[in-house]
């Protein structure tokens, strides 16, 4: 994930550096985050009770917390892909669904890089602006969705099972999207790669406005 994150982000026009627990980086050189995918967001954070065999990642829940506190204090904007969404929720005090497939019994199960899922974006938000569209068809990679949305934020996409794909934050004035969908894997899909350029154009314009 992270190289296709690095090259959608190099073709938006901007300059990527990889941070985990063990690589750490000044947060202070950012101009904007990526927060991507990976796996679960430990049981701590929100309460939700996940299955024995699942997957957690507690070093880099802390870091991806404390890369996001930053961003809140110094108005730096935010990309949350799949796990990187739940994350902004979960910052922002919201919850998860530990497992989709228990809250949404008749949803489909999906999971595929493929773009299999048929997604509604919210009208007026700042998502369905840069799609420029009222659906999309998106890929499906998680198990974990958004329950309790956190403060500040909004949900701007749902699937036709109704489960959360995309929130944002509810000021126009901050740039803080996260979508439960890789964009990065859609690498033909003009508008997904959209949200990239997006970002790096949030990015500059806070640069230049600080020097």
């Amino acid at each position: 994930m992270w190289l296709f994150n690095r090259l959608a982000v190099w073709r938006a026009g901007g300059s990527a550096v990889r941070i985990t627990a063990d690589e750490p980086y000044p947060f202070e050189r950012l101009a904007g985050m990526v927060i991507g995918g990976g796996d679960d967001i430990g049981a701590t954070h929100d309460g939700a009770v996940l299955e024995p065999s699942v997957r957690v990642d507690p070093e880099r829940d802390q870091l991806e917390l404390g890369v996001l506190d930053w961003a809140d204090r110094h108005d730096r904007p935010v990309l949350g892909i799949c796990r990187g969404a739940q994350m902004l929720n979960i910052h922002r005090g919201g919850s998860l669904h530990p497992d989709i497939y228990h809250a949404y019994a008749t949803a489909p199960r999906l999971h595929t890089p493929l773009p299999r899922k048929s997604v509604r974006l919210a009208s007026g938000s700042r998502l369905g602006q840069l799609l420029g569209r009222e659906y999309c068809r998106v890929n499906a990679l998680h198990h974990q969705s958004v329950d309790r949305v956190g403060q500040g934020l909004r949900v701007v996409a749902r699937d036709e099972a109704g489960i959360v794909q995309a929130i944002e934050a509810e000021s126009e004035e901050r740039f803080w999207l996260g979508v439960q969908w890789h964009p990065e894997f859609l690498v033909m899909d003009r508008r997904q790669q959209g949200l990239f350029r997006a970002l790096v154009e949030a990015a500059a314009a806070r640069v230049s406005r600080t020097g």
